[in-house]
């Protein structure tokens, strides 16, 4: 059943505010799988996959699969330093500019959360050489108010390989329809999956649809490697948070605008688009008037990487939501390229049959 408004709203922020660096998705699983209806069967593996499956499929119809990931970057404590701060280490791409004199959350032994900053030697103390120098994460460490080892250890409940996100709280501005928040990279496509799934619930379709909330793509698409094992998808559907380019590119390179509708990419360095699949997506977003943007990256990569190439070969197209900032304590995201993403990818399976996928 389609979400109001509000709804989608408070799924949104409830999926940017979880707790899910890679490896530590659980809090994202335990929530999808709580807003997912009961028009799916759902069930994990040991990596914390989550697999769905809609209760009509027959499993003599053509299957399609559709994929987004539930981590989101993070850190992980390396060690603890005599003096109580804390070494640390990426959980996916960071640009260590970004990183110093941030507010992190850390999950504890007891499983709860506490508050530190990436400490930031005063400018009182600094020389001439270090002044405007960025230093890479390997010199930086974690503060949480702690005295020693000892306090850490006995007090914090802290300990070597906890993990760590931005401690930031959701915001949506409903004048201007825009969220301000963490972990849109994939959160927003957690969300598109999860409204999908919900609003097929009543349709009588030409398809199988099967889908995974998978882990730690941030960190080399572990989570979809094991998938493709469990899953003979005829063709893939992956939603994701991708980066928005509006804020720092000419025009005529914007590829992934906020406000402009979902992003579709014809290639990164994880794969190149099937064509075939590709115009058939264009010409269902033309016929329904969704608004869409094409890209050709130079970088970036995606589930796909391994899913497209699986079996014999799997027709698969990456549907974003242009996302500003990811891989960063914050970012933007907009309602409408949300609705219009979730909105392409449901026209798509209302519409598709055997004999299109096998023109693919």
């Amino acid at each position: 059943m389609k979400r109001t408004k509000q709804e989608n709203i408070e799924l949104i922020s409830r999926l940017s505010n979880a707790f899910g660096p890679s490896g530590f998705e659980d809090e994202v699983v335990a929530i999808a799988k709580e807003e997912l209806e009961n028009g799916t069967e759902r069930k994990e593996d040991s990596l914390r996959n989550l697999y769905i499956h809609s209760k009509r499929n027959t499993g003599n119809k053509p299957k399609v699969w559709l994929d987004a990931h539930s981590d989101e970057v993070g850190f992980i404590i390396q060690a603890i330093k005599p003096n109580g701060t804390l070494l640390f280490l990426p959980l996916g791409g960071w640009d260590p500019n970004n990183i110093p004199a941030s507010k992190l959350k850390i999950k504890n032994n007891h499983g709860n959360y506490i508050s530190g900053i990436v400490a930031s030697k005063p400018v009182h103390f600094m020389n001439q050489q270090e002044r405007g120098q960025v230093n890479d994460i390997s010199s930086m460490v974690i503060d949480v108010g702690a005295i020693s080892k000892e306090d850490v250890i006995n007090n914090y409940h802290i300990a070597i390989a906890n993990p760590i996100v931005p401690d930031v709280t959701c915001e949506y501005d409903q004048i201007n329809q825009i969220f301000l928040g963490k972990a849109f990279d994939c959160r927003i496509g957690v969300a598109s999956l999860i409204e999908t799934f919900n609003q097929i619930n009543d349709l009588s379709l030409h398809v199988d649809v099967v889908g995974t909330i998978s882990v730690q793509e941030e960190v080399g698409e572990r989570g979809a490697q094991a998938a493709v094992q469990n899953i003979d998808a005829d063709i893939a559907i992956i939603f994701e948070g991708c980066p928005a380019d509006d804020t720092f590119q000419e025009e005529y390179l914007i590829q992934a605008g906020i406000k402009r509708g979902p992003n579709l990419r014809y290639f990164d360095r994880s794969m190149i688009t099937n064509p075939r699949f590709m115009k058939y997506t264009l010409a269902i977003a033309e016929k329904y008037n969704i608004p869409t943007q094409v890209s050709v990256r130079s970088g970036g990569g995606t589930n796909a990487k391994y899913i497209h190439a699986s079996r014999y070969g799997v027709p698969t197209i990456v549907v974003g939501v242009p996302v500003r900032y990811i891989h960063s304590h914050y970012g933007y995201v907009a309602y409408q390229d949300y609705i219009e993403a979730t909105r392409l990818v449901v026209e798509i399976l209302k519409d598709i049959n055997e004999e299109i996928i096998k023109s693919f």
